[in-house]
């Protein structure tokens, strides 16, 4: 579904670019992928908008098959830092999690309803996890969601590609960076 419009109360979600995860991805997407994100939260300040900087701490204590490297192990100091890129701002709302969705157990459906945002608009890493549980998140909760196609990266081609075309029509709707900045700049 192509994006219809920007609610006036609308806000970006920016999930996990950090100095602990956004290194481990070494080719081209995430370059622009955080040329997009930081082009995207730069716009959404310029036009008033809330947004929303996530960062995670932890997961889910479950068994999984993929294994899980340093289980249990304290995270290296600057881990959770967000990128310098993102040029954190005094206005920006911070969220740290410590399970997949930005949603669970963050307060971020308190703070989103608070400011009365109806529609958010998700960015970040990894697209088939973090991003992709809490685009289900918002969808739940009853948010109109925008999925920033361009603005998100995940360490496997396939999952993104599947998280793109397969599950985000179902959640809301998709778009480039550029087309929800030109969407912004039509409904302002």
């Amino acid at each position: 579904m192509a994006l219809t419009t920007i609610d006036p109360t609308s806000a970006l979600v920016v999930i996990d670019l950090q100095k602990g995860i956004v290194p481990a991805f070494t080719d081209d997407q995430i370059t622009a992928t955080v040329n997009q994100a930081t082009h995207l939260a730069a716009e959404f300040r310029r036009h008033g908008l809330p947004v929303v900087l996530v960062n995670v701490t932890g997961r889910a204590p479950g068994r999984t098959e993929a294994g899980r490297s340093g289980r249990g192990a304290a995270l290296p100091s600057g881990w959770a830092d967000l990128i310098d890129e993102l040029d954190v701002q005094p206005t920006d709302h911070l969220i740290t999690k410590r399970r997949r969705s930005a949603f669970h157990d963050t307060g971020l459906d308190t703070l989103l309803r608070d400011l009365g945002v109806t529609q958010v608009v998700l960015a970040g890493i990894s697209t088939s996890s973090g991003v992709e549980s809490t685009a289900r998140s918002a969808s739940d909760y009853g948010y109109h969601v925008v999925l920033a196609t361009d603005a998100m990266a995940d360490s496997d081609a396939d999952t993104h590609r599947h998280s793109v075309e397969r599950i985000f029509p179902k959640l809301g709707e998709t778009a480039t960076a550029a087309e929800i900045t030109d969407m912004l700049e039509a409904t302002r």
